[in-house]
């Protein structure tokens, strides 16, 4: 729920800003056949 999750990062992070990204995701996925990480594809 984006509601809960905004409310909870206000309360931890007050004094901080929330930048909100665009686009491909950085994260390394895990090759179920070679068990390697590899960057994530959309």
């Amino acid at each position: 729920d984006a509601t809960l999750a905004d409310a909870i990062l206000d309360r931890l992070l007050h004094n901080a800003h929330k930048l909100n990204l665009k686009g491909d995701s950085m994260r390394k996925v895990k090759n179920d056949f070679s068990g390697e990480y590899t960057s994530a594809e959309c």
